[in-house]
């Protein structure tokens, strides 16, 4: 019979904040762990099938989120004779720490490999834009993109097809710019 214990803080946030989560968050497989666990909690024989993995990768990544805190099981059954674990995020918002100048942006990594890996087709929409925008405009846009990125989570319904938005706002490295605007 399962356990019908509540999810573990679907509404709370974890900002990453030690080297064992930053090692756990790092790896694309666990990413995409972490997002097949978002909405709704799997056991490893089913995080292994979404996937494409075998049932011992999934268990090993599995079980290295659950060492750094970010996944946890939330219920159990038992299955001609096997307790099943169905594991569940920990948090609903995981929060990783920007890059030091220079180092590789994690999520921005994961956003790519997703891209990379999903179909070719009218269902896919990849475009880059560069532009010149005074510290008034950049904040305007700034608030906009923050709005419709709040807009995106609330109109989102696990009960249909995933949709990733990946998206980096920034000013690069520009020689003709004084250095101490941030």
């Amino acid at each position: 019979m399962p356990d019908d214990s509540s999810p573990i803080g679907a509404d709370d946030e974890l900002v990453i904040s030690d080297s064992e989560q930053l090692r756990a968050v790092s790896n694309v497989v666990r990413h995409r762990i972490l997002g097949i666990l978002r909405d709704q909690p799997a056991t490893i024989t089913q995080v292994a099938a979404k996937l494409g993995i075998a049932k011992g990768s999934a268990s090993y990544h599995v079980r290295l989120l659950e060492r750094a805190g970010m996944v946890a099981v939330v219920r159990t059954r038992k299955v001609r004779g096997v307790t099943e674990r169905y594991y569940e995020r920990t948090a609903r918002v995981i929060r990783l720490p920007a890059p030091a100048q220079g180092e590789p942006d994690v999520l921005m990594r994961h956003a790519v490999a997703d891209l990379e890996a999903a179909p070719v087709g009218p269902l896919r929409t990849v475009r880059l834009h560069h532009a010149r925008l005074s510290d008034a405009a950049y904040a305007e846009f700034t608030a906009r993109v923050e709005a419709l990125l709040d807009e995106l989570r609330a109109v989102s319904d696990p009960e249909q097809p995933a949709v990733t938005l990946a998206l980096a706002f920034f000013r690069p490295q520009d020689t003709n710019r004084p250095q101490d605007r941030t």
